[in-house]
């Protein structure tokens, strides 16, 4: 008779636990389906591990957008081919438009491409790591830029979008294609994947906002723009 018992004691408080987790689950769904913010969780996601400080120090051979010597960076590890890391683009634009241009906030971009899920994402890292090669900076962003607002994501890009891209950008065709083509950055891209890992990123978009004092704070997923600028505000002040 014990067992059962304890069965009896225990399906109440599960009771309460399953209806409490059906009301938080309508209350998101709801939410979203109303037009509020809400956040994305990474593609690919599972339970966060890893040691923030692994992270790959911040050099001039990064990708940067804005002030290198910007008080606040942040570092994002990015899947081109992630739907989450094209909306989440479009939100570290808006960062950039309203912390960059007076020199608060910098952007780094690091490659992450999730091969199981997207086996596209590789060889479109490759595409704009040249842009970058063969452009410098700007080409680099404009590349990127222009990848992530055509992708329909999900694997879906078409392989030659990535030689119309570099004409839409103005980069020379043949070398881009020669550069396309070669391994020059596959060590590049295989080790910002690892440090994406080391770091506790086991999804796309993984981010750590680098406050003045050196503290590092996550930010997993395709965080709305209010979340991201809140955290923003929060490492501002962390000198």
């Amino acid at each position: 008779m014990e067992p059962q018992l304890k069965q009896n004691n225990l399906a109440i408080p599960l009771a309460i636990v399953i209806a409490g987790a059906l009301i938080a689950a309508a209350v998101y769904f709801g939410n979203a389906g109303a037009g509020g913010a809400s956040a994305l969780q990474p593609q690919g996601a599972e339970q966060l591990t890893g040691d923030l400080e692994q992270m790959k120090p911040i050099s001039a051979d990064d990708h940067i957008r804005g002030n290198l010597n910007a008080p606040v960076k942040i570092v994002e590890y990015s899947d081109p081919e992630c739907p989450f890391c094209k909306r989440f683009h479009d939100t570290m634009k808006q960062v950039m438009n309203e912390y960059g241009k007076d020199g608060k906030v910098a952007w780094v971009y690091r490659n992450f491409p999730l091969d199981q899920l997207h086996p596209k994402a590789r060889s479109e890292a490759t595409a704009i790591e040249c842009a970058g090669e063969l452009g410098g900076n700007d080409k680099f962003w404009a590349y990127a830029d222009r990848l992530y607002e055509v992708t329909p994501s999900n694997n879906g890009l078409d392989p030659m979008e990535l030689h119309n891209i570099a004409q839409y950008v103005g980069l020379d065709m043949t070398k881009f294609n020669t550069c396309l083509t070669s391994d020059t950055f596959a060590q590049h891209i295989e080790d910002d994947v690892q440090n994406a890992v080391a770091t506790g990123g086991n999804g796309t978009p993984w981010s750590i906002v680098v406050a003045p004092s050196g503290k590092k704070y996550p930010l997993s997923g395709a965080q709305p723009y209010e979340s991201v600028k809140q955290l923003i505000e929060i490492a501002l002040k962390d000198k």
